[in-house]
């Protein structure tokens, strides 16, 4: 009876826990969702491309994963992730970084990042990679991303973004 009470503490007690760190996250999940026209938008894209297998998530953005990941799943929005990836739009030109075929490796908290990435990297696990096409409203809307140091601007408004991801890992 002894050993039956107090493995019902210790599984409270790791219960409790849990609850605890999940609750030191208080962002939340955006609630986006792209508009019909901007899904048609993103659609006649990939068909104009030529890109086929791609998914379309309940939000509007559309994926490929190209490997799910073995490593550690994202839990929530404060997940810290570490990712290689390049950045660029519809006509092939590189915006993140700049070097066609050069990865750029940073990590940040996922709620920190843009609604496409947000919804689409927890998809996968570390050692996994994907592809994101994201609408402009899941991507920086319709408002230019500028340099902050020149005023140029980096990414138009309205622009349908693609990523290349591998995360690399989740802590």
């Amino acid at each position: 009876m002894k050993n039956i009470v107090l493995g019902f503490i210790i599984l409270s007690a790791v219960c409790i826990s849990c609850t605890k760190k999940d609750e030191t996250c208080n962002l939340n999940d955006l609630s986006v969702t792209a508009s019909a026209s901007e899904v048609t938008n993103l659609e006649t894209y990939l068909a104009t491309a030529g890109i086929t297998g791609a998914q379309k998530h309940p939000s509007g953005f559309y994926y490929k994963i190209t490997q799910t990941g073995t490593g550690k799943a994202i839990v929530n929005l404060c997940s810290v992730v570490t990712v290689n990836y390049t950045g660029r739009f519809t006509n092939g030109i590189y915006f993140d970084p700049t070097t066609p075929g050069a990865t750029s490796s940073t990590y940040f908290r996922l709620g920190d990042v843009i609604a496409g990435w947000q919804k689409g990297l927890p998809l996968i696990s570390s050692g996994g990679k994907i592809t994101l096409y994201i609408p402009p409203s899941l991507g920086y809307g319709s408002s230019d991303v500028k340099n902050q140091a020149t005023g140029a601007v980096i990414i138009p408004g309205n622009s349908i973004l693609i990523f290349d991801i591998e995360l690399v890992s989740v802590s």
